[in-house]
Formats: C-alpha cells, sequence, structure tokens
C-alpha cells in the first residue's frame, strides 16, 4: 500500500522548483517496484510538417488520460510528463496490466483511424537503476491549483531510450475498454497574451547527470530574470481563449475517443460546444473554468530535462539563447528551441468545477521541432 500511493503522500512543496533544486533532500527515489511508461509518435516531424500538430498533440495526451482514468478509480495518483509527441507515466505495480492493456488499444485504434504509428512501452523502475541511471522526485505547487512532479536523473530518457529501441506493435486485448472520457482539444490556437508577441518551446538537457540539479537552477534563474515569473510567462491568457466548432475538430476528437460514433453522438457534441461558447461567456462558474484554465496550463515539464513553452518578445529570446549558447559552448548543456506566433491546447476535463488540466504545446509542433534540433546537436 505504501508503494501504490507513493505519489500520493509525496508532500506539495511550496518553494519554487529553482529554490528546490538546491535541496537534494526535497526529492525521493521512485520505489524500484514502479514502472516507466512511455508513448511516442513514430515519425512526429512529418505528421507535424503535414499539419497534423493538433492531433499528435491530442493523441499524446490522450495516452495520458488513458492511464489517468484507471489511476482514478484506484484513487491513486500518477507523476505523468507531456511531451507534445508523445508521454512519460510513472504507475504503480498494481496498475501496469490495465494501463498498458488501455495504451494497447489507443496504439490500435490511433492506427487504425488515423495511420499514426504510436510507440508504447514500458520498463520496470528497477531496471532504469540496474543501468546506473537515477531517478528522483519531488512534488511542486505552481499555484494554489496545480501541483507537478519535477525529476532529476536520466532514468525517464533511459527508459524512453530502451521503448523507442524495441518497438513493438502490442495485441489489443479484447475484454479491456479505452477511457478517454474528458479528452477536449475545442480550442482554437492561442495567440501570445497582450504585451509578447511569440511563443517558445525549449528543450534543455544537462550535459552531466549529476549536474542536473546546478545546470537547471542556472537556465530557470536566468528565465525568470529575462522574463519573469512562471505567471507571467505563460503563453495562454483569457482574453486568446476561442471555441473551436468547426465539424471536423469534433470528428476528431470522437475518433479518438469512441471511434464507433454515430450521428446523435456528434451532433450532441457539437450542440455541447456551441452552448459552451455562450456558458463561458455569460455565467460565473463560466469564468471561473477559464480563469482556472490559464493557472491549470501545463507550460513547464522537468523529467530529467527542461521542457518550457514561454511567451515574450524577440529581446527577451534572444538574451536567454545567449546565456544558453555560452552555456552550451562550455559542456554544461545541450538545447533545442522553436519559435511561433501560437500555443496549442489539448485537455483533460474530469470536472469543470474541480479536476482539470491543459497541455501546452508551441504552435507547428513546437516540442517536436525543438526535439529535432536537440537530437541533432546530440548527435554532433
Amino acid at each position: 500500500m505504501e508503494s501504490l500511493t507513493f505519489y500520493n503522500n509525496l508532500p506539495g512543496r511550496e518553494e519554487s522548483v529553482n529554490e528546490l533544486l538546491r535541496q537534494p533532500a526535497a526529492f525521493r527515489q521512485i520505489p524500484a517496484d514502479w514502472h516507466v511508461i512511455v508513448t511516442d509518435i513514430r515519425d512526429s516531424t512529418t505528421a507535424v510538417k503535414s499539419g497534423r500538430s493538433e492531433l499528435v498533440n491530442l493523441i499524446a495526451t490522450g495516452s495520458i488520460i488513458a492511464a489517468l482514468n484507471i489511476a482514478a478509480k484506484a484513487s491513486v495518483d500518477l507523476p505523468f510528463f507531456f511531451g507534445g509527441d508523445g508521454a512519460t507515466l510513472l504507475v504503480p505495480p498494481t496498475l501496469l496490466a490495465e494501463s498498458m492493456a488501455a495504451l494497447a488499444l489507443h496504439q490500435s485504434n490511433v492506427k487504425k483511424e488515423f495511420n499514426i504509428d504510436l510507440r508504447v512501452g514500458s520498463l520496470p523502475v528497477s531496471a532504469v537503476y540496474e543501468s546506473g541511471s537515477a531517478l528522483s522526485i519531488t512534488k511542486v505547487k505552481i499555484n494554489a491549483l496545480f501541483a507537478i512532479p519535477v525529476v532529476l536523473g536520466n532514468g525517464l530518457q533511459f527508459a524512453e531510450r530502451v521503448v523507442k529501441s524495441a518497438y513493438v506493435v502490442l495485441p489489443p486485448p479484447e475484454a479491456t475498454n479505452l477511457n478517454l472520457e474528458g479528452m477536449e482539444c475545442r480550442w482554437n490556437k492561442i495567440p501570445p497574451p497582450k504585451g509578447t508577441d511569440e511563443v517558445v518551446c525549449l528543450l534543455i538537457s544537462a550535459r552531466q547527470e549529476s549536474a542536473q540539479a546546478t545546470v537547471y537552477k542556472a537556465v530557470l534563474d536566468k528565465a525568470e530574470a529575462i522574463y519573469g515569473s512562471h505567471k507571467k510567462r505563460n503563453p495562454i491568457s483569457l482574453p486568446g481563449l476561442r471555441i473551436n466548432a468547426r465539424i471536423q475538430k469534433i470528428r476528431t476528437e470522437l475518433r479518438m475517443r469512441q471511434p464507433q460514433f454515430g450521428f446523435l453522438e456528434w451532433f450532441k457534441n457539437w450542440l455541447y460546444v456551441l452552448v459552451a461558447k455562450y456558458w463561458y461567456l455569460s455565467s460565473h462558474t463560466g469564468q471561473k473554468y477559464l480563469n482556472e484554465l490559464v493557472q491549470l496550463a501545463d507550460i513547464f515539464v522537468m523529467d530529467g530535462r527542461i521542457s518550457m513553452v514561454i511567451t515574450g518578445n524577440r529581446t527577451q529570446r534572444e538574451q536567454l539563447v545567449e546565456f544558453l549558447d555560452e552555456q552550451e559552448k562550455a559542456g554544461q548543456l545541450v538545447y533545442g528551441i522553436h519559435v511561433s506566433r501560437e500555443s496549442i491546447i489539448s485537455c483533460y476535463v474530469q470536472n469543470r468545477a474541480a479536476h482539470h488540466i491543459h497541455f501546452v504545446d508551441g504552435g507547428d509542433g513546437g516540442y517536436t521541432q525543438a526535439a529535432v534540433l536537440l537530437k541533432e546537436k546530440l548527435k554532433g
């Protein structure tokens, strides 16, 4: 039971991520009997370049939601990490089989409906430790509504490499249901907030595992000095949110969630989206939800690397890039960057009054494009 509720029982730290990186005692080792689940879209770069970036994000979001809906039944919290074209989750042993069965169905459905190959695999945390990679975690309260997992060590990247190198198509079990309830993709692409004019996706990897805390603290301190607080660099703003009621968008969401949907199900969802436009604007509850959405935007991920989506102007970006170039030349880190004029958001809404989270990527597949640059540098 202690292992099952390991992440539930981690205290949410009030300090900033910058501060916690100076406190090794704030991080706990993941139990060795847990498992790393990795999902990843093969050749996501081609999908993004062909204009399917929102679909790529939705598939990655679906892989998180499939596991979270299973965990919710057991009242278990799972650490998860959104990567734009895939995701990583940490799960206790009692939830592994059901989670992998659901993801096998997700993999099969994505191939059948969209002709996209989704890698799905898992690795015991014990195997991560046996490889010599570290894996420690803490939980950070970004604001009063939102806490995120923060990981140090190369363990999740090791698991990702193993899963990608051993890609197999999992046989979808007939007895398992794929529950993607709560998955939504109903927002237009979101322009930068007033006073900013670009959205930057950054992926940053420390050269030395043992130096991650020091390197990442320096990066976050610099980003804060240039762009301001986490709240100020959030690319999602209330004025930028616009409901998208396009038929194709609703149809894509339904094909992901329940491929055998009929006209009545489509019409119900389309009508719901139309009504939601007015509900968000005219009701106190709707306005409260939108304000919470901005606070619950998942714009910062630390899974042994830093992944973040921030908004600002060209001068700010050039200042940060100058710093990152210096650190890269000094052998401290490697980074990938992509700049766009908008953000993409996909959502998991369990309850509009209490429980929802919103996954953010840059326009044109920002994370995917930044990853291409990062991989090229790592090869060099």
